[in-house]
């Protein structure tokens, strides 16, 4: 997804779960920035580096692909971005390699998905709230795909296309110059390079897919390694709307206005009344739809909404006292975020898997990322 869909789409979900439009802001900056948290921008904000949620692809190019990078890469894409749908998966007659990764295959609506959005209402922030919703509706978007660099998981081939309204198929044709545009009109779209490579950075996540699962408009067919190359339909207008629903539904329980969270539910009464609107935004053939989210917003909230502004939380942490860098809006962000990627790295560890590294537990203690390096060191030492 994009930030029409993180930033713009989750303070319209916001609003209508019963937030205030103050709070509905703060929520989906949350959402936002978990895809601008990089490690060169938590330098800058002299923050734990463990906290990064994301990596550009000036990082990814240089990225290491030997096991620790690899892992790195992992905790990151699978914790925030490709949330694993069933680490308990079976897969008779594959070898363990594979079926390690093919658990970390993301769906809406895992076993996972119920934990991320009661660790933020654990937490009890904003920021907690607004980074499970950039997991929660990832996970409609990102569906299909693993958040680990796999050939044999993640690529697709040449047979792609696109279902235009009414039924017309026309085949979507794939460039590889990152400066080239995607060109809607003719069905012409970035996507990585293929790299034989298994660990590959090209192979990592939708890259082979390009930008179609960030699209909300598009609807296509196409056939994913993982399923032995069998034909797979993608409805992006569909799949949308449903998130949107789950994240109403979701805030409200992280408001208190719901008992409990359950998978697989969704705020229909509540989001009927805009249905029309809703769907028409999202099945609006174009590349980037903040403009029509913004207005939807502005008409739910009765005020103007203010664009994404990158610079704010890393120039209020910054300006936080020491002591008080912890309690700031960044400060919630970063411990939700390290907070959210010890759960999921646990969870993979726990299910047999070192693809995320090592997590331990120690009472009830949030642990993992910190854990993963203490055992590097010794090992780097010479130790057990």
């Amino acid at each position: 997804m994009q930030k029409d869909f993180h930033y713009y789409a989750a303070c319209c979900a916001a609003i209508l779960a019963g937030y205030s439009a103050e709070d509905s802001i703060r929520i989906a900056y949350s959402d936002q920035f978990t895809d601008c948290c990089t490690r060169p921008l938590l330098r800058k904000m002299h923050a734990p580096l463990s906290a990064v949620t994301t990596q550009v692809p000036a990082e990814m190019v240089n990225a290491r692909t030997d096991i620790l990078g690899l892992q790195d890469i992992t905790r990151i894409w699978a914790s925030f971005h490709f949330l694993p749908y069933d680490l308990e998966a079976d897969l008779p007659g594959k070898p363990k390699g594979y079926r390690n990764k093919y658990r970390l295959i993301c769906n809406p609506n895992g076993p996972l998905l119920a934990e991320t959005v009661n660790l933020a209402k654990k937490a009890g922030s904003l920021q907690a709230a607004g980074l499970a919703m950039h997991i929660l509706s990832d996970t409609w978007a990102h569906r299909y795909f693993a958040g680990t660099p796999s050939l044999v998981i993640n690529n697709t081939n040449e047979h792609f296309f696109e279902i235009l309204p009414g039924g017309k198929e026309r085949k979507i044709l794939f460039r590889h110059n990152p400066r080239a545009a995607d060109d809607l009109e003719n069905s012409c779209y970035l996507s990585s390079v293929y790299q034989e490579n298994e660990y590959s950075v090209m192979n990592l996540g939708h890259g082979r897919a390009g930008h179609l699962p960030d699209y909300s408009f598009i609807r296509y067919r196409y056939l994913p390694a993982w399923g032995e190359y069998a034909e797979v339909v993608k409805d992006n207008p569909e799949d949308y709307y449903h998130a949107f629903a789950q994240m109403v539904y979701a805030l409200r329980y992280l408001r208190g206005a719901e008992p409990e969270f359950r998978t697989d539910t969704y705020a229909w009464d509540i989001v009927r009344p805009w249905e029309t609107e809703i769907r028409d935004i999202l099945g609006r053939r174009q590349p980037d739809a903040c403009a029509d989210w913004k207005r939807f917003g502005e008409k739910l909230a009765g005020c103007g909404l203010p664009d994404f502004d990158g610079d704010r939380f890393p120039e209020e942490y910054l300006a936080a006292p020491e002591g008080g860098k912890e309690s700031s809006d960044a400060g919630k962000f970063l411990f939700a975020a390290m907070a959210q990627k010890s759960m999921v790295t646990g969870r993979i560890f726990h299910s047999g898997s070192l693809l995320a590294g090592y997590s331990l537990d120690f009472g009830k203690k949030i642990r993992g990322i910190r854990d993963f390096y203490e055992l590097i060191k010794i090992y780097q030492e010479g130790g057990r």
